[in-house]
């Protein structure tokens, strides 16, 4: 995940559901979303000021009310072929369902570990599903550690989806 900047480049800053005790800031360009970061949540909170973060925001909070829902938005993700490779099959993995590293990596003809330096790159979270990749005998890591509140994110994330909201 991409590492915090400046309040002043984010489109959007907006509170995750409170079990996630986080804001998530919005960065856009031009007409498409680039990154989603997990700031702390003393940030304040920066209304959208564009038709494209309005959109955004309002489609994270349909997903934090309905977790089904299937988000259209605009990506403009900067990675790797191979990174992008990668996001795209986790967007194909539906909500509430899980696929282990090893699994993915069977699928794309690859190794297990750069599917996680891959999964750890993704510079939106939520929106790009990296947090139903888990570990063959485990939970694994989320956004490259394996304890903490990225853990605790993660879990929160896949219980949410797993209940239905």
């Amino acid at each position: 995940m991409a590492a915090p900047v400046a309040e002043t480049t984010y489109a959007a800053i907006l509170p995750a559901p409170a079990d996630l005790r986080v804001k998530l800031g919005v960065r856009l360009h031009s007409s498409a979303l680039v990154s989603i970061d997990f700031l702390p949540s003393h940030h304040a909170d920066l209304p959208p000021a564009t038709a494209l973060a309005r959109r955004v925001t309002a489609q994270l909070h349909r997903y934090f009310t309905d977790p089904r829902h299937v988000f259209s938005l605009p990506l403009a993700l900067q990675g790797t072929p191979f990174q992008k490779k990668v996001w795209r099959a986790l967007m194909r993995i539906p909500p509430g369902a899980t696929l282990s590293y090893g699994a993915l990596a069977a699928q794309l003809a690859t190794g297990a570990r750069a599917v996680g330096n891959a999964c750890r790159a993704n510079p939106v979270p939520i929106i790009v599903p990296c947090h139903r990749v888990v570990a063959r005998d485990g939970m694994g890591g989320y956004a490259g550690v394996t304890t903490g509140r990225n853990l605790q994110r993660k879990r929160w994330l896949l219980s949410h989806e797993q209940r239905g909201g």
